[in-house]
């Protein structure tokens, strides 16, 4: 019977500064902090070599500590170091994982989202200024997106590394490819070939883990701050929160400097634009299956949103979008807009686009259906990226053939790919245990005929058909694409009518899947 290989001897000496002992478990592992005196160690063979002091790590109350271990991809691993690496959007962990065959590799940790990674051969990599977010770029015949670029600069760092971070930093160009790979190039910024990692996205719950410091909630619920607007108590629940909206005046407070430092925050005066309201609390919990297994969810931010009109003629939209946190599986989004409901979440690679009105992911076509410019105008609650005053994204909606799976496209200094699908009103007042399903019904059509009424539906229909064929024959080609791409009587087409009628140039705005706003994560 075939026994388990004992992992690789690990090494241990006293630390040069304070006598401690300092180990390393990974013969990957050049650099060690220790944990006594947090002097920096260089290992050089069996001698070590105090170098520096570390300095103290910015406590973000992830679930994971060094010494958790857990499976990946049926291989055992233990975390044995961290670095923080801070950039203008807040902080960011890489926690070094070693194998117990020896490899060693990156848990990322950004946003409520993680990517396992490994060191690849740089190949021939293109140079920094030809990776702007959102070009598309082949690296070893493998086509990539550039999901965003981020001058990172390391912080704090704890346990063992490969080697010892750069003062200087480094730039973070994410590639996100249609197989749902992610890749990292890390570009010196002193100059140099760039680090290559590529990895895959996880989730906690799927990495069998054990030893994770189960305390990191109750222990963030008790840290609070005043209110930079009235002085009320700000108190995050969230490890990833970077804008907290205060309960008492509803300022939106940037968290990122950290708990106790210098808070910048602005003031809101529109809530409830166009009739909208929160249809659900913040806190309620629900159990819901966003794309696999059924988890709980808890609402923990809630934004209002609208449209940015491109010309005199065209319509606002307006739309509601609630947060969502499970623990294990990260954020996700569900959207209230006006052709209905849906849940989003982002997703881990990135969609074959070419900039057409159409994108592939995982065999499936999926067609577009509107493009707008998206505005912040409201939120409450808690949120794992910086919000902006008046936070404006470009967005791309696409539905597949069903029309019930959705794709959303959302750039602003980065871009971001989600995913997901419809989801019936009825089915979540349901799993949040409303009394009914009425309140959550204003975007439902206005039209609502009995029996009685078939004949009136039947006339409108048969004059508004008549009327479209008529307007199209007077349109000649204005609008033929879009007839062709999505029928002579879709919304798509009826909405090129009314722009093209009124002398307009069209262009749609009403779909608001959205979502997912500032969600993109660095590795």
């Amino acid at each position: 019977m075939a026994t388990q290989q004992p992992p690789q001897r690990s090494y241990r000496a006293p630390c040069p500064n304070c006598g401690a002992p300092v180990e390393f478990r990974s013969a990957a592992s050049a650099f060690a902090v220790c944990a006594f005196c947090r002097s920096t160690i260089a290992r050089d063979g069996a001698a070590l070599r105090r170098i520096g002091t570390a300095a103290e790590l910015f406590d973000d109350h992830s679930p994971l500590q060094l010494g958790v271990s857990g499976r990946f991809l049926n291989a055992a691993f233990t975390l044995v170091g961290r670095v923080q690496l801070a950039y203008d959007g807040g902080v960011w962990n890489e926690w070094h994982a070693h194998f117990d065959a020896g490899r060693s590799g990156w848990l990322s940790e950004d946003n409520g989202r993680y990517v396992f990674a490994f060191p690849a051969p740089p190949g021939d990599p293109p140079p920094l200024a030809s990776l702007p977010v959102g070009a598309g770029v082949t690296i070893g015949g493998v086509p990539w997106t550039v999901a965003s670029s981020v001058h990172a600069r390391p912080g704090a760092v704890e346990g063992e590394l490969p080697a010892a971070p750069q003062a200087a930093g480094h730039v973070v160009v994410e590639l996100r490819n249609p197989r749902g790979e992610v890749a990292s190039l890390e570009y010196p910024a002193a100059g140099g070939a760039p680090a290559v990692f590529v990895g895959r996205a996880v989730e906690l719950g799927d990495l069998a883990l054990s030893g994770l410091k189960e305390e990191s909630a109750r222990e963030f619920k008790a840290q609070a701050t005043a209110c930079p607007q009235c002085g009320a108590a700000l108190a995050p629940t969230l490890e990833a929160t970077k804008t907290i909206v205060c309960g008492q005046c509803h300022a939106v407070v940037d968290l990122s400097p950290g708990i106790g430092g210098d808070l910048a925050y602005y003031v809101q005066h529109n809530g409830g634009e166009s009739g909208l309201q929160s249809q659900i609390e913040l806190g309620a919990s629900a159990t819901l299956a966003l794309g696999g297994a059924a988890q709980p969810w808890q609402v923990v931010g809630y934004v209002e949103r609208r449209t940015v009109p491109g010309g005199d003629a065209e319509d606002v939209e307006f739309w509601r979008e609630y947060l969502l946190y499970n623990r294990l599986r990260g954020f996700a989004f569900l959207v209230d807009a006006n052709d209905g409901w849906s849940w989003t979440a982002p997703l881990a690679g990135a969609p074959q686009f070419d900039g057409g009105r159409a994108a592939q992911w995982q065999g499936t076509t999926y067609r577009e259906l509107y493009r707008y410019t998206g505005r912040v105008t409201y939120v409450l609650g808690e949120f794992y990226w910086r919000l902006a005053q008046d936070e404006t994204t470009f967005n791309v909606d696409y539905a597949d053939a069903s029309g019930r799976r959705r794709l959303n496209r959302e750039q602003t200094d980065e871009v971001v790919w989600s995913g997901g699908e419809t989801l019936e009103a009825a089915a979540i007042a349901r799993a949040f245990g409303l009394p009914d399903a009425a309140p959550l019904l204003r975007d439902a059509s206005p039209l609502r005929f009995d029996g009685s009424r078939l004949l009136v539906v039947v006339v409108i229909a048969v004059i508004l058909f008549g009327a479209i064929a008529v307007l199209a024959a007077a349109m000649g080609d204005r609008c033929r694409d879009v007839r062709a791409a999505y029928g002579v009587q879709s919304p798509e087409y009826l909405a090129c009518s009314r722009a093209v009628g009124s002398g307009a140039s069209y262009r749609s705005s009403g779909g608001a899947f959205g979502g997912a706003s500032g969600a993109g994560g660095h590795k």
